[in-house]
Formats: structure tokens, sequence, C-alpha cells
């Protein structure tokens, strides 16, 4: 009886962890965004090429899909990693948000796209449900706190409310 092989499932290359992708999520005007050449690295070209892709196919980017960083957003950004010493960009880098991001892998066409498209998306619902996991947090939070401020108030008039005169008990002695 002969054994089929059943090909090896294949690990998710280290660059698509979701550890590794969230750290390539950036908040830039709002949203969660990652910018091409994080994008170009996953998907294995230059980032040239990746731009050449989007320019050669703009009409399916528009512009809450794919935006170019304006030089006060980079600086911005830069100041949160290290650019190489050999002179870093030489142009501003485009900001693909999450719908931006599935629509690359349509324009990109390759096994690779594909597969890196599905592990950035499961990477934005994670950071989703994240999202949504502490909102509720701080709701509750802003709930105890609220509630934690009434007893507070509650605790402060009564301590600062007049005694009034207690009638001892006993007998009183008028020495005179």
């Amino acid at each position: 009886m002969t054994k089929k092989l059943l090909p090896k499932p294949r690990n998710l290359d280290l660059s698509l962890r979701e550890e590794n992708l969230i750290n390539q999520i950036h908040m830039i005007r709002g949203e969660k965004v990652m910018l091409d050449f994080d994008l170009a690295m996953l998907y294995g070209v230059e980032t040239r090429v990746l731009k050449q892709a989007v320019k050669r196919n703009i009409k399916r980017f528009p512009k809450d899909f794919m935006y170019i960083l304006t030089k006060q957003e980079f600086t911005n950004l830069t100041s949160q990693f290290v650019m190489s010493s050999y002179g870093g960009l030489r142009h501003l880098p485009y900001a693909f948000t999450e719908q931006g991001v599935a629509m690359l892998s349509s324009v990109l066409k390759s096994d690779k796209a594909v597969e890196v498209n599905i592990a950035i998306m499961r990477t934005f619902v994670q950071l989703r449900k994240y999202a949504f996991i502490h909102k509720e947090i701080f709701d509750r939070l802003d709930t105890l706190e609220s509630s934690f401020e009434s007893l507070k108030d509650l605790v402060v008039k009564l301590i600062i409310q007049e005694e009034k005169p207690k009638r001892r008990i006993g007998f009183t002695a008028d020495v005179k």
C-alpha cells in the first residue's frame, strides 16, 4: 500500500508573525497604516517596484486606501525608528490603510503577496479585537471612577458635617 505524501504545512516567515507585523503598523492621521518600504520588504520586492505597481494601478488606490506622507509626518515617524546612515529615503513614503494593503495583493499578483496579505489582514483583525477589549476596560474604569468620586464626596460630607453635641450619660458632679 502506498502512502500519499502530503505537503508539509509551511511555517510563516518570521517577519510575518503577528508581533512583528504589529510593530510595522503605525497610527498616522488617526488611522492604522503600513508604509511602502515595510510592505515591500514583506512582499519580497523592492520599494520602487511596489510604487511602480501602485502608480500603474492608481485608480485602485483612492485617498482612503493610500496617501503620501507629508514631510512633518515623516519627520515625526522617523523619530520613532532608526534610519540607515546610507542616506535613508529619497522620496516620502506611501502609507497604506488596511483596504490599501488588501488592494496591493491584487496588484502584485504573486503567491507571496497573497500569503503576506492574509497575515497582515489577520493582524489588523487582532488589533481591532484588542482595541474593542481595551475600550470595554476603559469604559468600566470610567464607571468605577465616577462611583468612587461619588463615594468620596459622600465621605467628605460626613466628615465635614458638624457633630451635634451629645448628651452625656451618667451623673454630672456639680463642684463648687
